[in-house]
């Protein structure tokens, strides 16, 4: 459990009198405590914090549990459940959003929420998908990190081929930097292997960026155990991201625990599958009656509790079904032992 606030810390707490200095005064403390900031933030959104002298009561242990973050390479702390930035654009990952406004404002909220990772590709649009981030999150805030990919090209919507070839990857991630806003990239990855292409030049280019000081970590997108392996022998990598869900698996879960045995974050996308969950519907249905939530929170907690590297990247454009992906994270604490086992003999 949580202690107390300790009472030399309460000062800090007095004079709040607005969100934003509530976060501050949250982050002050957390670090000085050892807490973790979004939890005693949660905590806080619920009581009222205008009277002197407050002091937060205990709270249960899922949260230092499920919001302690992930240690990503390179000092990043990352929340695990985080934002996929792909549903934001037009039909067909293709074009503008049809409702750029909220598209904007899901990403607003999903930070006021707590999510600090945002993942993302220039070939999400095209280009789309990286300049509304840009366009909503700047400045961003302290503990942001922002991922994005390349190494897919889009031909038309719904269509996508491999380009891993160094010029490709050196002028996109020159222009994945100023769509974003930023100065450099914390974590940039190969969102293909390019068949066409050997991967040793598809890395030597990043690894020239990372030298450059336009990109810090390396991640890769859709490979194999041996793959990962390959790619290892070239660069220290920081993350993984392949299909996985609940009810697809597409036999990487040797993956995920290569990747959980060398703290290497698995980053599965399409963690809901686009809503499709298939023949785990019955059982998520059940879990979800027991904890008045929903199959998806129940999915994504399937996930959280897989591996403890697990980061999903649940994206939508709406605010409500944001709100239901964060909420969540306090399922894998509240999910018995006998109902991890029924998911776990639907995920089959």
């Amino acid at each position: 459990m949580y202690a107390y606030l300790a009472e030399e810390f309460a000062t800090e707490l007095i004079n709040v009198r607005s969100d934003t200095e509530l976060d501050g005064a949250l982050k002050l403390v957390s670090r000085r405590l050892g807490f973790d900031h979004f939890a005693l933030s949660l905590e806080m959104r619920s009581t009222s914090y205008d009277a002197p002298g407050l002091l937060l009561h205990d709270y249960p242990d899922e949260w230092a549990k499920v919001y302690i973050a992930f240690d990503l390479a390179g000092g990043y702390e990352i929340r695990r459940l985080g934002y996929g930035a792909m549903q934001l654009t037009g039909d067909g990952v293709w074009g503008e959003p049809s409702d750029p406004v909220t598209a904007k404002q899901v990403l607003r909220r999903a930070v006021e929420l707590g999510v600090n990772f945002f993942d993302t590709a220039d070939s999400y649009g095209p280009e789309v998908s990286e300049r509304l981030i840009g366009e909503a999150l700047t400045p961003y805030a302290d503990d942001v990190v922002i991922a994005t990919k390349s190494g897919l090209v889009r031909p038309g919507p719904g269509k996508w081929e491999p380009n891993g070839s160094p010029d490709h990857i050196r002028t996109s991630c020159d222009r994945s930097l100023a769509r974003l806003q930023l100065d450099r990239i914390p974590l940039y990855q190969l969102h293909r292997i390019d068949p066409d292409v050997p991967v040793d030049e598809s890395i030597g280019a990043m690894l020239e960026l990372r030298e450059a000081g336009k990109i810090d970590q390396i991640g890769v997108s859709e490979v194999s155990v041996d793959e990962l392996r390959q790619v290892r022998e070239l660069c220290d990598v920081a993350s993984v991201q392949n299909r996985f869900n609940i009810a697809d698996q597409d036999d990487w879960s040797d993956v995920v625990d290569a990747c959980a045995a060398d703290g290497i974050a698995f980053i599965p996308w399409f963690p809901l599958g686009s809503g499709d969950l298939g023949a785990t519907g019955e059982a998520l249905d059940a879990v979800a009656a027991a904890h008045d939530s929903d199959r998806y929170a129940v999915a994504l907690a399937w996930l959280l509790h897989r591996a403890p590297n697990v980061v999903p990247i649940p994206g939508t454009k709406s605010l409500d079904h944001l709100e239901s992906n964060v909420s969540a994270a306090h399922l894998v604490d509240e999910i018995t032992d006998d109902e991890w086992s029924r998911l776990d003999a639907a995920a089959g």
